[in-house]
Order: structure tokens, then sequence, then C-alpha cells
């Protein structure tokens, strides 16, 4: 079975694609990371995303801030969204992975369509005596790449 994107690609031998099912990460932080990335070389997502993981630099949000602290020399409001941020780097080290299997050069790669959606909703189990589970909003993230020359 193959799994649909949202997106139409214009040349399908010069993209690449990869995308993460159910992944149990925030959604909102997924968000952002996407607006982020967005636009960039796949190389420079990749050290944007250990930079972050790393707390080097912030990764600002320009939308869902309430509560998000001040970050001094760096983007006013932001966060260090480290489990996003794995998840993200696994993604495009699958998304150049599938690149370099159909023969396109990694470095001229640019992300063209990353998104992130709401995913199935899982009920855990709570402690002994409880009635109600907690419900789990997954996110599936997927991600087209394009050769630009």
């Amino acid at each position: 079975m193959e799994l649909k994107y949202s997106n139409t690609i214009k040349d399908a031998s010069k993209a690449a694609k990869a995308q993460l099912r159910d992944q149990d990460i925030s959604f909102k932080d997924a968000t952002v990371y996407c607006k982020k990335l967005r636009g960039m070389k796949v190389s420079d997502a990749t050290t944007y995303i250990t930079a972050v993981t790393e707390k080097n630099v912030a990764l600002p949000f320009p939308i869902h801030r309430k509560g998000i602290g001040h970050r001094s020399g760096q983007p006013k409001i932001g966060k260090y969204p480290i489990k996003v941020g794995k998840r993200m780097l696994e993604l495009l080290t699958n998304l150049a992975a599938n690149a370099d299997f159909k023969g396109l050069d990694a470095e001229s790669l640019t992300i063209t369509h990353i998104q992130a959606q709401k995913g199935v909703d899982r009920v855990r189990r709570r402690p002994k005596g409880r009635w109600h589970g907690w419900a789990r909003q997954y996110v599936s993230i997927q991600a087209v790449a394009e050769e630009k020359k």
C-alpha cells in the first residue's frame, strides 16, 4: 500500500519523499518545526535541528507562545523541543537516504513540503481504581525534498 502525500510533485524523478507515522510527540511543536524547516536545504536543516536539540539555538515560536519564557540573545520567545527534534532528524535522515537511493545529489536537496498532521487518538490506562483513561494524540509527519540547481 502506497502512503499518500498532501501535495503533488511536478517532477517525481527529481524528488524524494519520506514520512513518519503515529509518533508520540507534541503536535504544536511539530507544526512550528515544519514552518521553520520549509524551504531550507536538507543539510542546513539537519545542522539547525542538532543545534536546537543541543540547546545552542532556540526554536522561535510565532504561534502557540503562551507561557514560553524569554531567551536572551536569541529569539525573544522560543523553546528547545528535543523529542520533536530527534524525530525530525530521523525524518530528514530517511529523506536523504531515499534521495541517495534514487541517485539524487543530497547537497542540492531543498525541502519543498513538510507537514505535521494529527494522527490517531489512543487511550492509555490510568492507575488502579480510576475510571477514565488518558487520551494521547499522535502525530504523522511527511516531507518532500526536490533537487534544485
